[in-house]
């Protein structure tokens, strides 16, 4: 098993095949700028980065007509890569060692915070080791799997569901693509979920005592606000659950049909929910919550009922109707009022959940508390008071930055401000969960946000309240290089001013997407645009609408992405837009960089743009990482009553490829595989987002103005460190397709 962040070895293989001679071997002294960048193209197309490498040697270039800033440029890039792989030979001899330091402590107490440990090192070891099936063959390794599963399962049935759960996870992400731990790794989701819902302060005490177990500081005071399980609850309705099962019976792509016959029946779905509402029961820390789950008589009745209808629901030789699916929710509402006495909402709410999780990842039901989040994450606003906060190393909640015209900024709220209180009430405890969902609200509310600032001249502690009108907040998705400004706008685009090469990052499919892009270009275009970074890393997708508008700017004609059924059956095909003017890239050098968390809408436009390319379309490429796999469609209904919605699985996407993007189970390939695969060790990979994330922020005052002589990383740090080798690799690519004349290669057989 050879995992794909490995698959830069592919590259040569592939380059054998084709019958493509080595840089070495094909260029000839004298050789002119433009053949050394189409040279340079070609053995990235087909990912065969050794040669790349050897070819983008400075000393394989002559010095007649090479820009120096070229030469820096190229210099520092060999270096970076040589330096990765001196580091992940360090870092993999870091790794084995202190995972035998884990095992010898498993070993010695076996203790589930020394096998978390344990595991975690073997997930270490994976992504940096070049063979997987020689080390999970380790016999240490392949001893401590063993043994870790079955402490997964002792945890669980005592009642250790974090300890559980954090096992089974980390033996899900050992085995992956197989998913041989996947239902472990659901049911115990399922339990932290409800534990979560309805009785949080437990989920506290579980938490704070696994930081405890492993030598860290308790959590801060476990605070309820926000916290209240029946507010929640409200608007939850018999009605809208046997909807949402009803139309996914009907209208899921993996439904039962002549087909699929081993597809989902809405038998399927009732069991499903059936079992849910028994894993509700028998997760005994619900009983404070629900004193009946704490009566073992009164548990052990509702059981043997659930058990009855579940034997009943199985023996069934005939589909199960609508009548059949209200007989049973209503008769499983009413067993629970006669034994353990639970909120009827409550077991509405764990039934559809465990029928829709019968169906696929993406396919729900979005309960009435989960609406508005979910509007936020599609449409790319929400109302607040346009503050970004995270969570210090003391819990406390932490003022990141006031967003430039947003009610926080205007009021005077700043970077480094403490959150003490929201409308009075202390935010001591509170997660950030807890805390958006209490901060935001309605547009036009009011909400008083209390928070804890240092006097620079007294040096004291103030604490100042702020009372703050919620309105409508742009989330803007396209970022640029290096931020300039407190404006939305307010970005340099150049990672190479003077190459002219653009660098634009989409951080997700909103409505503004394409239009915001659109000024991004037409700004580079303006002040020299030769060659374009498009980071779609970390870009979990949105609106199917703009990625074709944004595909259409790299591709001049024909198919962007169609939808087919279970069967691959044509459904609705989107094509490029035909753009003619100054928005049309397709003849612009141009690097699209994806990585495992580029997903949906992302996928789509580098899957498309991709295919365009192999066509003679367009000169783009793609770099990176394979994407994440997911090429399905959900669309979104309503349910009665208007409170709650469902996002349900109805299609597939698919661009110009043999290949499918989704990640169906037990499939080894999905998704959009790079035609050059850079791998990042994982160090690098977290340095980069977090520099990412700090550059991209500003420090603001109450005026709107940059906080003078404040913290702020320099993103060039990405490269001069070598932290970022994905957009160093895009850089330098792109960097030699604008080679002058003059410039030639020195290098011979």
């Amino acid at each position: 098993m050879t995992r794909f962040t490995r698959a830069a070895g592919i590259g040569m293989a592939i380059v054998l095949s084709t019958g493509l001679p080595s840089a070495a071997m094909s260029l000839d002294p004298g050789t002119t700028g433009s053949v050394v960048a189409d040279r340079v193209w070609e053995l990235a197309k087909v990912g065969d980065e050794s040669t790349l490498l050897e070819l983008l040697r400075p000393d394989a270039l002559s010095a007649s007509g090479l820009d120096p800033h070229i030469r820096a440029s190229l210099e520092l890039f060999q270096s970076n890569f040589a330096k990765r792989e001196t580091e992940r030979a360090q870092k993999l001899k870091e790794a084995r060692e202190e995972f035998e330091g884990h095992l010898a402590a498993y070993d010695a107490d076996r203790s589930m915070v020394a096998l978390s440990k344990a595991l975690s090192g073997v997930v270490e070891l994976q992504l940096l080791a070049p063979d997987d099936d020689a080390l999970l063959g380790d016999p240490k390794i392949a001893g401590l799997l063993k043994s870790a599963e079955q402490a997964a399962h002792d945890a669980e049935r005592r009642g250790e569901w974090l300890f559980a759960s954090e096992i089974f996870y980390r033996l899900e992400t050992i085995f992956d693509p197989a998913g041989t731990y996947k239902d472990d790794v659901d049911r115990l989701t399922k339990r932290l979920a409800m534990i979560r819902m309805y009785a949080p302060e437990r989920l506290w005490e579980l938490r704070n005592a696994r930081r405890l177990a492993e030598g860290l500081d308790g959590l801060p005071p476990y605070n309820p606000y926000g916290d209240d399980y029946r507010a929640k609850l409200a608007g939850v309705t018999s009605t809208a659950v046997r909807t949402a099962i009803q139309r996914a019976a009907q209208q899921h792509i993996g439904r039962q049909s002549r087909d699929n016959p081993n597809g989902v029946t809405m038998n399927r779905l009732i069991l499903g929910g059936i079992d849910a509402v028994r894993t509700m029961v028998t997760t005994t820390d619900l009983a404070a919550t629900f004193p009946g789950l704490g009566n073992a008589s009164k548990r052990n009745a509702f059981l043997a009922r659930l058990d009855e209808r579940r034997a009943t629901v199985s023996g069934w030789d005939r589909d199960a109707s609508a009548f059949d699916l209200r007989r049973v929710i209503d008769g499983v509402l009413s067993d629970a009022q006669e034994t353990v006495n639970i909120l009827p909402e409550a077991i509405l709410h764990e039934f559809g959940n465990g029928a829709m999780g019968e169906l696929d990842a993406y396919s729900a039901v979005i309960w009435p508390d989960e609406v508005a989040r979910f509007r936020r994450s599609t449409e790319g606003e929400f109302t607040g008071v346009g503050i970004q906060i995270q969570l210090d190393e003391l819990q406390n909640i932490k003022v990141v930055t006031p967003l430039e015209g947003t009610p926080a900024q205007r009021a005077g709220v700043r970077s480094g401000d403490i959150i003490k209180k929201i409308d009075g009430i202390s935010a001591v405890g509170l997660d950030l969960d807890q805390a958006v969902e209490v901060i935001t609200g309605p547009a036009n509310t009011t909400v008083d946000i209390t928070v804890e600032r240092t006097n620079e001249e007294t040096e004291e502690v103030e604490e100042i309240v702020f009372k703050l009108t919620r309105q409508r907040i742009d989330l803007p998705s396209i970022k640029g290089w290096e931020k300039t400004g407190p404006g939305d706008r307010d970005w340099d685009w150049f990672i190479d001013k003077n190459a002219g090469i653009g660098y634009v990052r989409l951080t997700g499919f909103t409505a503004d997407s394409a239009r915001d892009f659109d000024m991004a270009i037409r700004e580079m275009r303006q002040q020299g645009l030769n060659g374009l970074i498009f980071d779609l890393r970390y870009n979990p997708g949105g609106l199917l609408d703009q990625a074709v508008e944004i595909a259409s700017r790299f591709i001049p004609e024909g198919m962007v992405v169609r939808t087919v059924d279970a069967n691959g059956v044509p459904q609705e095909q989107q094509n490029a837009r035909g753009i003619k003017d100054w928005r049309d890239l397709s003849d612009l050098p141009v690097v699209i960089l994806v990585n495992e968390g580029s997903a949906s809408a992302s996928e789509i436009v580098a899957g498309s743009v991709q295919a365009a390319a192999h066509q003679g379309k367009s000169k783009a490429l793609i770099v990176g990482q394979r994407s994440f796999g997911k090429g399905s469609v959900q669309n979104v209904y309503m349910l009665p009553g208007g409170m709650s919605a469902m996002k349900l699985t109805t299609h597939y996407y698919r661009v110009d490829s043999p290949r499918m993007i989704h990640k169906l189970p037990g499939a080894t390939e999905w998704g959009v595989d790079p035609d050059l695969a850079v791998d990042m060790l994982p160090s690098q990979q977290a340095d980069a987002l977090l520099l990412r994330r700090d550059a991209d922020v500003l420090p603001l005052d109450e005026t709107g103005a940059i906080i003078p002589d404040a913290e702020h990383p320099d993103p060039d740090t990405l490269l001069t460190d070598g932290i970022d080798l994905q957009v160093q690799t895009a850089l330098v690519i792109l960097q030699t397709q604008n080679l002058p004349v003059g410039a030639t290669t020195s290098m011979s057989d």
